[in-house]
């Protein structure tokens, strides 16, 4: 039948540049998921974050808001990356009362931004009225580097459509396997009993691992 082997050559080439697209970020995404799945038995040095911290002197005048004191922060840090996105409020504490002893005490206003980097993950923390910000930095080993880049941590938009794009691709690469599978051996009760036996024991180690 001329359709069933135009049909056959479509899935084949489809299959074909698929692999090739997804071929080099494949091999990475993979050989970090090796050594994340077996880093204890290949003795790998852990994912670590060695912090440090220092205070940084605020300009006068002081920022009027969260917004500002973030701006300043990326520049005096030369920061290109955005802060991580939080609902409302969720970045900093407005001035309240604290309840001590009887009586309410006002507190100032803090405000607090993160930004993510693969390298590293960056805190600036301000008491507003104080002179000084605290900036907490904490950088990854080369394991703890490759950890972030695996969970896309700190990558940018065109890592993650790549990323997602490779996901898809495997997806696709799944479904077009099978048809080949199907079209070109016929087996399907072969077929049937391989993909039975993948899903049972990837149930079963799940289900053991819990």
């Amino acid at each position: 039948m001329p359709s069933r082997g135009r049909f056959l050559r479509w899935l084949r080439r489809t299959h074909g540049w698929l692999g090739l697209w997804g071929a080099v970020l494949g091999l990475l995404f993979g050989f970090s998921g090796f050594l994340l799945n077996h880093r204890a038995v290949m003795k790998i040095p852990a994912a670590k974050m060695q912090e440090s911290q220092m205070q940084l002197a605020v300009p006068s005048p002081q920022p009027a808001d969260l917004k500002a004191f973030t701006a300043w922060v990326q520049g005096e840090l030369h920061m290109h990356h955005e802060p991580i996105k939080r609902p409302p409020r969720a970045g900093d504490k407005p001035a309240r009362d604290a309840g001590w002893d009887g009586k309410k005490v006002p507190q100032p206003a803090q405000w607090k931004v993160e930004f993510q980097t693969p390298q590293s993950a960056i805190t600036a923390e301000y008491v507003v009225g104080n002179q000084f910000a605290t900036i907490t930095r904490q950088d990854a080993n080369t394991m703890g580097l490759l950890t972030r880049m695996h969970k896309g941590v700190g990558m940018n938009t065109g890592w993650i459509l790549l990323a997602d794009s490779l996901a898809g691709a495997m997806i696709f690469l799944a479904i077009t396997g099978v048809l080949l599978w199907t079209k070109m051996r016929g087996s399907r009760l072969a077929m049937a009993g391989l993909m039975g036996a993948s899903l049972a024991l990837t149930l079963l180690f799940t289900f053991q691992s819990l």
